[in-house]
């Protein structure tokens, strides 16, 4: 059950100027044979970042999703450039997403968004000690910067507008992060 089925055939269906779709052929271990599609993302990553601010509060944003189709509370993201470290890209889109930087970093998980039909990853990076600095992004409109206590973790999950599965589990990841840290003091 561990051997990797085999891709005999890759063809490539459709493409736009973010993806791919591919057909793959898989002959399983056991001779069962399949064809799966997937969507293919560009080589560069992408990360989501969850700035902490003043050791009190999470930084947020607001932005219109068009596959929902309406506006998101979420922590700020986008895709990694080339040649960029995770830490360099996660710093430049605070910069250019909320206006500050940070000077410490931790590295919380790296996700897949869904395994079975997308090559995309996401690398979550729990972002403190921020610092004032803005950089030009490339957001159509403004983005609104939203604070909220670190103590109301519950207020956050129960909003209307939060229901980015990504956000969500980097916010429960940070919080563990942060509880921990707390409960060896």
């Amino acid at each position: 059950m561990n051997k990797k089925p085999e891709i005999t055939r890759i063809k490539e269906i459709a493409r736009t100027r973010l993806f791919k779709v591919e057909e793959l052929d898989l002959t399983f271990s056991n001779g069962e044979k399949r064809t799966y599609e997937r969507l293919v993302a560009g080589p560069r990553g992408a990360v989501m970042i969850v700035p902490i601010l003043d050791d009190k509060y999470f930084v947020m944003i607001k932005e219109y999703s068009a596959g929902t189709e309406d506006y998101q509370l979420a922590f700020p993201k986008g895709l990694m450039e080339e040649g960029e470290s995770v830490f360099e890209s996660a710093n430049r889109e605070l910069k250019e997403e909320v206006g500050y930087g940070a000077s410490k970093m931790i590295s919380m998980k790296e996700m897949s968004l869904a395994p079975g039909y997308l090559t995309h990853k996401m690398n979550l990076v729990l972002a403190e000690s921020l610092y004032k600095e803005e950089l030009e992004g490339d957001e159509p409109e403004p983005l609104e910067i939203i604070l909220f206590p670190l103590s109301e973790i519950n207020k956050i999950l129960e909003h209307e507008n939060f229901t980015e599965a990504r956000s969500v589990a980097a916010l429960f990841l940070a919080n563990k992060i942060l509880s921990d840290r707390k409960n060896k003091l």
